[in-house]
């Protein structure tokens, strides 16, 4: 018999849980933010899914291997565990339609702002996407909230600030919530979905 559906906070990796450095192409170039984990905890805590949806397109581009990403992703879970807090899945696109690495080089349907990390994420953990939420510091996390019927909390972390100052006006779509990091983000879902 398969779990209730329950409503999950997908959240973009660099810039959100981590700093943006660029390309992550170095386990030392991969440096959590401090309240992230406490962001994560406090998901936990108030019972929604936490997953980690990420485009990660130097793997296409030959900056580095899916072995790479895999070592960052281990890296995150065992910080955000050692804090207390836990990830149900990480999910990662490896694809772009330019890569110089021709088995990655694609159109595909997981590359954020489309849905597929989403709805392999809520196939896998049983999600109702109608009750979730993203939270991202691009655009395109807050276009793939509204592609798959969800709230989108934009940060202002990572790229966030320059984007929303310089760009904001061009969306054709506005966040739910802006906010200043993942933490003030997690806090701004809970207090909508517990009061």
């Amino acid at each position: 018999m398969p779990n209730p559906e329950r409503p999950a906070v997908f959240l973009d990796r660099d810039g959100t849980l981590n700093e943006e450095v660029g390309y992550v192409n170095h386990p030392a170039r991969f440096q959590v933010y401090p309240w992230a984990t406490e962001a994560v905890r406090e998901l936990n805590r108030g019972g929604f899914a936490t997953v980690v949806v990420t485009n990660q397109s130097g793997v296409a581009r030959g900056y580095f291997d899916e072995a790479l990403v895999h070592t960052i992703h281990n890296k995150l879970n065992a910080e955000i565990e050692a804090g207390g807090g836990r990830l149900d899945g990480i999910y990662y696109c490896p694809h772009h339609p330019e890569g110089k690495v021709i088995e990655y080089r694609r159109f595909c349907d997981c590359r954020k702002p489309s849905l597929g990390l989403v709805e392999r994420a809520a196939a896998d953990l049983h999600l109702d996407l109608a009750r979730s939420f993203v939270v991202g510091d691009r655009f395109l996390d807050m276009e793939m909230a509204r592609r798959g019927g969800m709230r989108g909390v934009f940060v202002l972390s990572g790229y966030g600030l320059g984007e929303y100052e310089y760009n904001r006006d061009s969306w054709p779509h506005q966040p739910w919530r802006v906010e200043e990091d993942v933490l003030a983000a997690v806090r701004a879902i809970l207090a909508e979905t517990q009061a």
